[in-house]
């Protein structure tokens, strides 16, 4: 892409201010050559208005993918191989590419397009059938099976993956699509051993809906459950750790928490109507005014919390499920899918009414009520067990630690994490070396790693580098110019970014 910078001339160019006049002694005679082609009047520094301007920013990356057209909003990486890796986009399309670069370049340079600089990495496959932007995406659980993509244009569109061994060659051929909203607002893939290939979608109308997909059935995507009480667009979704639970956020400051599988009925936990958990901004305490924008589960599996405008974060107790499906995360998938009509209505045994204490005496609670930040938050992660620590990303900038352990106090606040800019995404690493390892990225164009143990010896331009800093990688443009991270996926030693500015950039962790 290419920038003009045209520059600004007074209104009235016969008014000068004395303050810009020299003295007689500061004044020299300078003879500039007559130019017959401009008019005496033209700033001579406007010459270049309407040429193209290079912008040359900083580029950590080994490699780039660049043939979007617009931003990309969504990205995922194959479960099996986290090589192969899925981007949506503005421009209503689908890639799937390869991040595995067997020589990688690192250019000296970048031109908010890295054309030029290097060759792109190429496409194993480009999807298309969208009416509008791909704003989420996921390869389906446990093997990625399924590539599912989800747009404002509200279809829900399933693609067949090849085999593991074909995947960096073979097609991704759409298996169905359907539509059942008019604007889909986010999707997650479930976990659960039991019910492989499953997914989770909000509607900007505040619905909710689990699908499963087997290309095996006549009906390959067939509807599990359908929910209908939020009363404004449900902001985010999350499954727990199991995939017991599905728990979803809204605009109105609603959280509902689903027993999409039975599971909690199977161990006697009640619920009432069609959630498990219903808290809404009706109680006071749990209101906030500007909505809820994210969720997540603790990796106990004994609470949740909830992020929303002005930096508050709610913490609510899950009811303790014990049963053998939900504590088994390595039984082998049965071989009949779940239809439509199962699930906690058709387990729960006629305990419609029944308060939801069961497995748990504080289920349903809010156990504590945050503010460590000052704008929206807008990105919530867990630490893997036995570590304690939530990490929350704000719209101000900023990266808060919790101590669940210790009455969710602040263990660190770093309040400039990405230079001024909103936070996009923090997660977690999920190797066992490295469990105390935090990525995040923002509006700022980069990507930052942090040891959220303690200060880090690192070097870096950050001024947050005594506040455990451990690497950071740029290249994309940020700082207000349309090249903020809008996501990443971490796999094989390296980070694949999703780009305002239509680019990819795929970082070599090692190589910092």
């Amino acid at each position: 892409m290419s920038a003009s910078r045209p520059e600004d001339r007074p209104e009235d160019e016969d008014i000068v201010d004395e303050h810009d006049m020299l003295d007689a002694d500061e004044a020299g005679e300078e003879i500039i050559p007559e130019d017959e082609d401009n008019p005496m009047d033209s700033d001579p520094e406007d010459a270049t208005a309407g040429d193209d301007v290079e912008i040359q920013v900083q580029n950590d990356s080994i490699g780039h993918f660049d043939l979007h057209k617009d931003s990309i909003f969504s990205i995922s990486a194959h479960p099996l191989n986290p090589s192969i890796v899925a981007t949506g986009s503005g421009d209503d399309s689908v890639y799937v590419f390869s991040s595995a670069i067997s020589s990688p370049v690192l250019p000296t340079s970048y031109e908010s397009s890295p054309k030029g600089a290097r060759e792109s990495l190429q496409p194993i496959a480009h999807l298309t059938g969208h009416k509008d932007s791909v704003n989420a995406l996921a390869f389906s659980l446990p093997d990625g099976e399924y590539l599912v993509t989800t747009g404002m244009d509200g279809k829900l569109r399933a693609h067949v993956c090849p085999a593991p061994e074909s995947l960096a060659q073979g097609s991704y051929p759409l298996l169905a699509e359907m539509q059942e909203v008019d604007e889909i607002t986010w999707l997650v893939a479930c976990p659960h051993p039991s019910y492989p290939n499953t997914f989770a979608i909000g509607a900007i109308d505040g619905s909710v809906w689990v699908y499963t997909v087997d290309k095996t059935s006549s009906t390959p995507i067939q509807v599990i459950q359908a929910y209908y009480l939020h009363t404004a667009p449900t902001t985010a979704g999350a499954w727990s750790q199991s995939g017991s639970l599905l728990a979803s956020v809204a605009e109105d400051s609603s959280l509902f928490v689903y027993d999409v599988f039975g599971d909690a009925a199977a161990a006697n936990v009640s619920s009432t109507g069609q959630a498990l958990i219903s808290i809404s901004a009706d109680d006071q305490r749990f209101a906030v005014e500007g909505g809820l924008y994210s969720v997540a589960f603790a990796p106990s599996g004994t609470f949740l919390a909830t992020g929303g405008a002005e930096g508050i974060i709610r913490i609510v107790g899950l009811p303790l499920i014990t049963s053998p499906q939900a504590a088994s995360t390595t039984a082998a998938p049965p071989q009949t899918k779940p239809r439509k009509g199962t699930g906690p209505k058709s387990k729960a045994s006629g305990k419609q009414n029944i308060s939801t204490s069961g497995g748990g005496g504080q289920a349903g609670q809010i156990l504590a009520s945050l503010q460590a930040q000052s704008d929206g938050v807008e990105t919530l992660a867990f630490a893997p067990a036995p570590l304690t620590l939530l990490a929350a990303g704000s719209v101000d900038s900023s990266i808060a630690l919790f101590d669940t352990s210790a009455n969710f106090a602040v263990r660190r606040l770093i309040r400039d994490a990405h230079d001024g800019e909103a936070l996009v995404q923090v997660a977690f690493a999920d190797q066992k070396d490295k469990a105390a390892v935090l990525t995040s990225c923002g509006m700022d164009g980069v990507v930052r790693r942090w040891d959220t143990r303690g200060a880090s010896n690192a070097s870096s331009s950050s001024s947050s580098s005594g506040l455990g800093l451990i690497a950071e990688w740029k290249g994309h443009r940020g700082g207000g110019e349309g090249g903020g991270v809008l996501g990443f996926v971490v796999g094989d030693g390296r980070i694949v970014t999703a780009g305002d500015d239509s680019v990819s950039l795929v970082f070599d962790v090692d190589r910092v």
